[in-house]
């Protein structure tokens, strides 16, 4: 897995806090931004992200339902790499609270009784960001 990859679902796992991914998302160049949101889409869809744990995410993520990014996902939209710049920390918040809700599940579901998933065995680091 590549370092953000890791990072990524470290976050999802709760093994790293949502303000070092949100200042780590921050700190990209906005081309980079971008790719990690199309990124967070597809760990999305590995995970089995669905349609009932929008309500959940929105939540989770802090933002207002009436939030771009939170709108287009409660249609079951995704794209948000091509929203404006100003959406797209709003975005990876969001994301990633989909993320971690479906991984998690799959965590309890699928992997309870363990897995070769390396993004689900990852040990606890004392790491930065990548």
């Amino acid at each position: 897995m590549y370092a953000h990859e890791v990072f990524l679902n470290e976050l999802a796992q709760g093994l790293k806090p949502t303000a070092e991914g949100v200042e780590w998302f921050e700190s990209l160049v906005e081309e980079d931004q971008r790719r990690v949101l199309h990124a967070l889409v597809l760990f999305c869809g590995q995970a089995q992200a669905c349609e009932d744990d929008v309500p959940e995410s929105i939540a989770r993520s802090g933002l207002r339902p009436t939030h771009t990014p939170a709108v287009m996902l409660t249609k079951w939209r995704f794209g948000m790499e091509a929203l404006p710049a100003y959406e797209l920390t709003k975005s990876f918040r969001l994301l990633m609270a989909l993320f971690s809700i479906a991984d998690t599940r799959r965590r309890m579901l699928h992997c309870a009784d363990g897995c070769g998933h390396d993004w689900h065995n990852l040990p606890v680091s004392q790491n930065h960001a990548p």
